[in-house]
């Protein structure tokens, strides 16, 4: 009889153990959620290139890669544009571009960048002959 009681008891102990962690992740993932929304995030917007790419729009979280590699966040098939071509990086709430060593370069409003270069909002940069229009919102 006291191996049943034991047994009952170890299983209300497991059962209150996971409500309790389930508790704790709901309350945890609200206040993620809850930080997000008030957040401005950077989009990055293709305006001027091949059809297919016209009006592409990524929210940039995290590294975005442009380049001609399928593998890239954002795939140029020109034999201008190198494998990964730049990358835009969001560092706190600031956004910035930098050239992965691209044969062509790559440019922000018209000037050629060396290293990485912040952006300001409705900065465009080029690619070969692909613009991308940056956005904070």
């Amino acid at each position: 009889m006291i191996d049943v009681t034991l047994l009952a008891a170890r299983l209300l102990f497991v059962a209150l153990l996971y409500l309790f962690l389930f508790a704790i992740m709901k309350t945890g993932i609200g206040i993620v959620r809850g930080q997000r929304k008030k957040e401005k995030t950077w989009t990055i917007a293709v305006e001027k290139g091949p059809k297919e790419l016209r009006g592409v729009q990524i929210a940039v979280h995290g590294p975005v890669i442009v380049g001609r590699n399928p593998g890239a966040d954002i795939v140029i098939g020109a034999s201008y544009v190198s494998g990964r071509h730049a990358r835009f990086t969001l560092m706190g709430n600031n956004l910035f571009v930098e050239d992965l060593g691209s044969t062509n370069g790559t440019t922000v409003n018209g000037n050629q960048i060396m290293g990485a270069t912040g952006l300001r909002n409705r900065d465009v940069v080029t690619i070969g002959d692909v613009a991308i229009r940056v956005r904070f919102a």
